[in-house]
């Protein structure tokens, strides 16, 4: 089984368009949270995200673009791209967005359920979906949803806390993965040559590890590649592969810049942070 990791992708449709297309055959397709927030394009990205899969946690910026929580935490940039963002979601896509679950959700092998009724669409586990190693999906951790993993020392309470050996999370928009089994832990950033290419970085699991992954930002990256970054997990090989690919950068500045949003919202995605 091949699963398509997606997460962050904040509204960047030129960013999911060229991940999308750059991305091998997949089976199933893991969202990861943040769908909107920060870009100018929160109903593209929504309509397209909601058409990919069944699996789906939360992000900080999908509760606040839509109320569920409020942008009293968020710094004057983010507060203003998620009262934008939540001025401009159709009612559909808002009340979508606002019912997404909070992380962990549990995929196993035994039931296929992921934590929810199945009652809604933007909840429910396609009931194909069998792991042979149970894994799980959250946005921040799996201690706390809003929680960042940076480097290995905040990773290692979550690696021996975690109820499945895989984990898949975001948040952090940093690419690469931290793993353990007791004895050592360690962190993994993908090794790239290009600057603005489409690449690819293969890393194998082992089977005596606990694993955090994070497929990295599509639509901000934070790590200093600008290029929209996912990943894919092929669960017969036992590997992950990274990605990064280049997209449209220009017309997402000029969407952001037409929309009248903050002015760094622009800026920093030629950066890569």
């Amino acid at each position: 089984m091949r699963i398509l990791l997606i997460s962050d992708i904040h509204a960047n449709l030129e960013a999911l368009e060229a991940c999308l297309k750059a991305a091998p055959a997949y089976d199933h397709v893991f969202n990861l949270g943040d769908i909107v927030g920060y870009g100018a394009s929160p109903n593209e990205v929504t309509a397209i995200s909601r058409g990919l899969g069944k699996v789906f946690v939360r992000g900080n910026h999908d509760k606040a673009c839509t109320g569920v929580t409020g942008v009293q935490d968020f710094n004057a940039t983010a507060a203003t791209a998620a009262l934008w963002t939540m001025h401009h979601l159709t009612p559909e896509n808002l009340e979508w967005l606002r019912k997404l679950p909070a992380g962990p959700v549990l995929i196993n092998q035994l039931s296929g359920a992921a934590g929810n009724d199945g009652a809604s669409p933007a909840t429910a586990l396609a009931a194909s979906i069998s792991l042979a190693t149970p894994v799980e999906c959250v946005h921040g951790s799996p201690i706390d949803e809003d929680e960042y993993l940076l480097d290995l020392k905040d990773a290692v309470g979550s690696l021996v806390h975690q109820q499945a050996l895989i984990t898949f999370f975001g948040h952090s928009h940093i690419q690469g993965a931290f793993s353990g089994n007791g004895a050592e832990w360690m962190g993994l950033r993908p090794e790239y040559k290009a600057d603005d290419d489409p690449e690819t970085f293969v890393m194998g699991l082992r089977k005596d590890y606990r694993y955090l992954i994070n497929p990295g930002s599509i639509g901000q990256p934070r790590d200093n590649d600008w290029r929209a970054a996912f990943a894919l997990y092929d669960t017969e090989a036992g590997n992950i592969t990274f990605h990064r690919v280049p997209y449209d950068i220009k017309t997402t500045q000029e969407k952001i810049r037409e929309a009248k949003l903050p002015e760094r919202l622009a800026i920093r995605l030629q950066f890569g942070r």
